[in-house]
């Protein structure tokens, strides 16, 4: 059978013997019932767990209304999320003038004019004031969370007269899910605050798919409560951005409507994994860089056995794409390395480091991407050129009757594997 996977804005692909394909594993996505610009627009009119956005405005006659907005890394679908959001603002007596769209960025770049106009559009950015995050500079300090850290926060979010968060609803590797609270934390909060909260990936709870108990999304919530997120729009979308899900209103209420919906179409249960795993990203932006495709081979991990292969197809234009990320691998000569110094240390960036090398410790890893082969050794991932190239690494390392599973976007699952009965 014909393999093709996104890779970047283009595509790799591979041509694999029937017998050896174990399975192809994709989301229950349902097809949109209507389009997603009629989907945000009616989830605006009938909220969940809140009053309408402009009735809201109209009440408060906030003199400054900010709106936190998900960074490029995030293929979130803003071109039809925006628009009906800031009608509604403005339908409630906001000025434009005082409407700030503040960037998300957490510790990854600013978003430059260019990334603006892509995400965001034109009109947009011509009409709109947007500012970057910085999680150095510009923060306010609102006092202490109850483990004791101090919540320092992005002033402008801090201080504006009314709050509301956008972002993209998913699985997420070490929080559970996205959206929601995420916008506060990692989103616009200090690197401090980012570092100690990242650093409790460690604990078994913070694994993807879990929320209930885990300590990760537990602390992300209570910042986002104390800063006052006012109101929440939230979107499920497929890799391409045509949202099947839009939901608004409360951000703790409006994100579990989401969450549900995800648990149903996004996890998928397997008999048993297999010697070799065909990973994609998703393509462009979730492979821009390793930092970001790391998710990818995370959620990919449960499919294969121990001693099994997984091919990740991420293009990696930026690189490795962070530069404590980097030095992290620079500074190792071995997985191993790694694994030690984070059970010293925490550094943002590092955690990235960690999450890759733990994965280390029981299969290997081929890289299909642009980066030249010492970055991708760097990482310690096999490098390959191409799809092609990549399978013929891969079965080298594996005789007999082996298996294949293929993710076309492991981003976007969750696998759990079925537990047998104890005969």
């Amino acid at each position: 059978m014909l393999v093709r996977l996104a890779y970047g804005k283009t595509h790799q692909e591979v041509e694999i013997p029937d017998d050896r394909v174990k399975a192809i594993l994709r989301g229950q996505d349902p097809e949109p019932a209507v389009d997603g610009l009629e989907m945000v627009r009616s989830c605006l009119k009938k909220p969940i767990g809140s009053e309408r956005l402009r009735d809201m405005v109209r009440k408060r006659r906030p003199r400054s209304v900010v709106v936190i907005v998900n960074d490029i890394t995030r293929p979130t679908p803003y071109r039809e999320m925006l628009p009906p959001l800031l009608e509604e603002i403005e339908e409630g007596g906001a000025d434009r003038g005082a409407i700030t769209l503040v960037v998300a960025t957490g510790i990854h770049r600013g978003h430059t004019h260019e990334d603006n106009l892509y995400v965001f559009g034109r009109e947009i950015c011509d009409s709109y004031r947007i500012v970057n995050h910085d999680c150095d500079k510009h923060l306010v300090s609102l006092g202490y969370l109850a483990n004791g850290w101090e919540l320092e926060v992005n002033r402008e979010v801090a201080e504006a007269d009314l709050l509301i968060a956008t972002g993209l609803v998913g699985l997420h590797y070490f929080a559970g899910y996205s959206g929601g609270r995420k916008s506060v934390l990692p989103g616009v909060a200090s690197r401090s605050l980012i570092s100690r909260s990242h650093a409790m990936m460690t604990d078994p709870r913070a694994c993807l798919g879990n929320y209930e108990d885990n300590p990760v999304h537990l602390v992300m919530t209570e910042a986002a409560d104390r800063v006052g997120v006012d109101f929440i729009l939230n979107v499920v979308a497929t890799p391409d951005k045509r949202i099947e899900l839009a939901v608004a209103g409360d951000m703790e209420k409006a994100w579990l409507e989401a969450v549900r919906f995800c648990e149903a179409a996004r996890m998928v249960e397997l008999d048993e994994p297999a010697e070799i795993v065909i990973a994609g990203c998703g393509g462009y932006p979730k492979d821009i860089n390793l930092y970001q495709a790391q998710k990818a081979l995370d959620a990919a991990a449960p499919a294969v056995k121990d001693g099994g292969t997984v091919i990740l197809v991420a293009e990696c234009t930026e690189g490795l794409g962070e530069a404590v990320f980097e030095g992290w691998l620079d500074e190792a000569s071995s997985p191993a390395d790694v694994m030690e110094r984070f059970s010293r240390e925490f550094e943002l960036g590092g955690h990235k480091a960690f999450a890759i090398c733990r994965l280390l410790e029981r299969m290997r890893v081929i890289l299909v991407s642009r980066m030249p082969a010492w970055k991708a050794e760097k990482a310690f991932l096999i490098p390959a050129g191409s799809l092609e190239e990549a399978w013929h690494l891969a079965i080298d390392g594996h005789r007999g009757d082996f298996k294949t599973i293929i993710i076309p976007e492991a981003a976007n699952l969750g696998i759990k594997i079925k537990r047998r009965e104890q005969a």
